[in-house]
């Protein structure tokens, strides 16, 4: 089987200030919860000192090696999405490590073409908290 169907990216923005971030932090990740307000937005955290919970879903890789994980009842109703994290102007009320910068991460998304949702549905199910962590 090839390569896995991307199910989320950055913009060059969000790239960017991911590499700011990086530099600055160390290794970092994503996480998105789907929570009211600012728990809707992708946060961005250091690298460890998030808890990843066992049912969170990993959806994929940015920036290299910058994990991007999903709580597993938002990955419900987002399963037939892909993902862009772009950057805004303006701070969240989160803990991500881009509020400081007096901008946030926000996700856009667009629904899967059937091809790619052909291809979703024909991979493995993606990994869990519960199956990387331990």
């Amino acid at each position: 089987m090839g390569e896995r169907v991307t199910r989320v990216e950055l913009t060059e923005e969000a790239e960017d200030l991911l590499a700011k971030l990086t530099a600055r932090h160390g290794p970092v990740m994503f996480h998105q919860s789907g929570g009211c307000c600012d728990g809707s937005a992708p946060m961005c955290y250091p690298r460890g000192e998030f808890r990843v919970g066992g049912s969170d879903v990993l959806l994929g890789h940015v920036a290299g090696d910058v994990p991007f994980w999903m709580s597993a009842d938002q990955y419900a109703y987002w399963r037939h999405t892909h993902l862009t994290v772009d950057v805004v102007p303006g701070r969240g009320s989160g803990f991500s490590l881009e509020a400081p910068e007096g901008v946030r991460f926000l996700l856009r998304s667009r629904v899967l073409t059937d091809e790619e949702w052909a291809r979703a549905a024909a991979e493995p199910p993606l990994p869990t908290g519960a199956e990387t962590q331990g």
